[in-house]
């Protein structure tokens, strides 16, 4: 068996409401979505989903090999990078990559990826997180609400701009997740956007309100002094890791103590996600993957790790043409018994239905404001619809 192509397909996701965080907000509710397709001698396809990002440079790297050695190819292409670095974009790229070679092996060996890692149970617990900043309270109320009714217990609100505001806001998700539980674990995410003393007092505020599960990203992501001060000043947990890309880069965070709950991005791939998850039970501290409405292939790594405490679901649709073989259930994802990482693609459906979309819009989440950090009085943003 060896890896001898790839072809890069492009679909959306109609998340069928506007998405984002304090950011920005992408309010046509349409985001982009990457898929690699790894061709190998045998016929057999595996399929990553994430970015393009660097695929073409990466890709010799794997040319030739067996899919078999998944690991050992991740670290392949870590080197064939070493000189500009395999951090940012290009860590996109590779971490898709990943996830498809992942897929093969599973498909090769002819068992679900779940069964593969080591898994005993295909249950993943989760969390429902509307990315909502931009829903007005009955929106979000609807948002949870058809979460709670798939047995969801704990909520994340998009938050960072008025105490009063988000209090409310996650009164709402509470009331709406109270049909599965008495008390509601609720979680706020601020996506990078106050300094140390903001942080502190924000959260303080809060806190005389809400029983905070965890803060999420509240400071820059490298500010690993600044985390561990926040960690010491607060009751809630600190979860933040998302964004950083390279398993080098929790170091400083371990270090300080400054992390509470580990978190790593879906969309960087299995291989980061299993290593950042033993280096943080080596250290005694729960690993959480973001983003996993899509991400299959995470999705069943993260069932295989002794640590794992809870995963992000985002939505309860698929990108356009693709199927997944899962499903959302008692407050989780429940993984299905079909080889591999359960991802399906119909590229005939894409190619005749594909939409614009892009997650990377101008005023969008991925673009951090200018005074992000420096004001001093917190106010309520109108976000368009």
């Amino acid at each position: 068996m060896k890896i001898t192509g790839y072809r890069c397909l492009r679909t959306f996701h109609d998340w069928r409401r506007p998405v984002g965080d304090v950011n920005g907000v992408i309010a046509s509710g349409l985001t982009d979505v990457p898929l690699v397709l790894l061709e190998t001698d045998e016929g057999v396809t595996g399929i990553g989903m994430g970015s393009h990002a660097d695929v073409d440079r990466l890709f010799p790297a794997i040319e030739g090999e067996d899919p078999r050695a998944a690991p050992a190819l991740y670290d392949r292409m870590l080197a064939a990078v070493f000189k500009t670095g395999h951090g940012g974009a290009t860590f996109g790229g590779l971490g898709t990559l990943d996830s498809a070679i992942w897929d093969l092996k599973a498909k090769l060996a002819g068992e679900p990826l779940w069964r593969l890692l080591g898994a005993r149970d295909r249950f993943v617990p989760g969390y429902a997180s509307g990315l909502d900043i931009a829903l007005d309270d009955t929106e979000l109320s609807g948002f949870y609400t058809s979460m709670a009714e798939h047995g969801f217990t704990s909520g994340k609100l998009k938050g960072g701009r008025d105490v009063d505001a988000d209090a409310a806001r996650l009164d709402i998700l509470a009331d709406a997740l109270r049909r599965n539980t008495a008390k509601p674990a609720l979680m706020i995410d601020a996506n990078e956007s106050w300094n140390l003393k903001q942080a502190i007092r924000y959260v303080t505020a809060m806190e005389q309100r809400v029983d905070l599960t965890w803060v999420e990203e509240p400071l820059r992501r490298w500010d690993a002094a600044g985390h561990a001060r926040l960690s010491r000043s607060v009751k809630a947990a600190v979860a933040t890791g998302e964004n950083l890309t390279g398993l080098e880069q929790y170091a400083p965070l371990f270090e300080h103590g400054a992390v509470d709950i580990v978190q790593a991005g879906a969309v960087w791939g299995v291989t980061h996600f299993l290593r950042v998850a033993a280096a943080a039970h080596s250290r005694n501290l729960p690993i959480s993957p973001v983003g996993l409405s899509a991400n299959a292939a995470v999705a069943h790594a993260a069932s295989s790790v002794p640590n794992h405490l809870t995963a992000e679901v985002q939505d309860l649709g698929t990108p356009f043409g693709v199927t997944l073989d899962q499903h959302c259930a008692d407050g989780g994802i429940v993984l299905g018994d079909g080889p591999g990482a359960g991802i399906e693609v119909d590229e005939d459906v894409i190619t005749a239905g594909n939409n614009d979309g892009s997650w990377a819009v101008p005023a969008g989440p991925h673009v951090r404001p200018q005074r992000a950090g420096l004001s001093l009085v917190s106010e309520a943003h109108e976000f368009p619809k």
